[in-house]
């Protein structure tokens, strides 16, 4: 008996909450559709910009190379590599 009495209070409390309270609406969707729409544009420019940077590690700092020990050879008075 108590079962039924509680389903009672409930359908009470339901035919009195607003349902139009409760749905986003056509301005929730707008508003989400333009998030992703930014998040999407955002992604593809850093993807972009992303393929431009050079991943090249420093070199350790016990290793020397023979460009950085200016022990390269010239060729007409510049190191290769630089201009």
């Amino acid at each position: 008996m108590s079962a039924s009495l509680a389903t009672t209070h409930l359908v009470s409390l339901a035919d009195q909450y607003d349902k139009n309270k409760v749905t986003p609406g056509v301005l929730g969707f707008i508003v989400f559709a333009v998030m992703a729409l930014a998040v999407w544009g955002l992604m593809k420019s850093m993807s972009k910009h992303m393929q431009k940077v050079d991943f090249k590690e420093a070199d350790a700092p016990g290793e020397e190379t023979a460009e950085h020990s200016g022990k390269a050879e010239t060729v007409g008075g510049t190191k290769p590599g630089r201009g």
